[in-house]
């Protein structure tokens, strides 16, 4: 086992070796790692993946990515949309066997079992903290109240799979909304997250701990539909993708 130098020893906490990797698209991918000592985290929050462990502070190969996986596996899983930039490519690189280190837990925009009934306004790959989630309740065996409005370009929708099958099983509902093409598939609705689809899909808002994770722009925007539909300020949990 590689030893941590004592200039990384108080910022990185451990590695992870990778285990598998999992196509969720065609530009999006889940990395699974077994790790070296467990990290202890809640459902949503995120950790920063360093590949520069001389140099924590490089931006270009140090980022910060969602946990995708629930804290009840036995492994962690992060899930990128892989583009052209350094920190992709080195992600990309990555075969079984090869280590990572990592920083983390943060975040604290959580999952909270007395949140009794939630609502999820999401976004492409702002899906990945929502699957944590959503393995999570499943996994414990909850009973909470969910809704998900996920919107994409296209229908090619990351943890598709996953979403239809908790449905089945427990109290979940998800609604994936389409952007740039007519939906062929009718379980897709056409069109962007707006006032009219949130009140016609989410009919006791009200009542609702509301979850928006993502990049700025799409923090703002689904915060305003909030405040334009009447939540409250205290029933709006927001996260913004560091570095997105």
């Amino acid at each position: 086992m590689q030893k941590l130098s004592k200039e990384i020893m108080g910022t990185i906490q451990t590695h992870g070796e990778l285990i598998q990797r999992l196509k969720r698209t065609s530009d999006i991918e889940s990395f699974r790692f077994s790790v070296s000592e467990k990290i202890d985290f809640l459902p949503g929050q995120f950790l920063k993946v360093v590949f520069d462990t001389k140099n924590p502070n490089n931006k270009e190969l140090n980022k910060y990515l969602s946990l995708s996986s629930s804290p009840t596996k036995e492994y962690i899983e992060v899930t990128k949309k892989l583009s052209g930039s350094a920190f992709s490519e080195k992600l990309n690189a990555l075969e079984v066997g090869d280590k990572v280190y990592f920083q983390g837990p943060l975040g604290n925009c959580i999952f909270k079992a007395e949140y009794k009934k939630i609502a999820f306004l999401i976004g492409g790959i702002g899906i990945t903290p929502v699957n944590s989630i959503m393995e999570y309740i499943y996994d414990k065996k909850l009973n909470n109240d969910v809704v998900l409005l996920y919107s994409n370009r296209t229908e090619e929708i990351a943890f598709k799979k996953e979403l239809d099958f908790w449905q089945t099983t427990n109290n979940i509902k998800v609604y994936y909304t389409i952007t740039d093409c007519k939906p062929t598939d009718n379980k897709c609705i056409a069109g962007l997250i707006n006032k009219d689809l949130l009140l016609q899909m989410i009919k006791d808002w009200s009542q609702r701990v509301f979850f928006v994770f993502g990049p700025q722009s799409m923090i703002n925007s689904m915060r305003k539909l909030c405040f334009n539909v009447g939540c409250e300020e205290n029933n709006i949990n927001t996260e913004v993708f560091i570095g997105y």
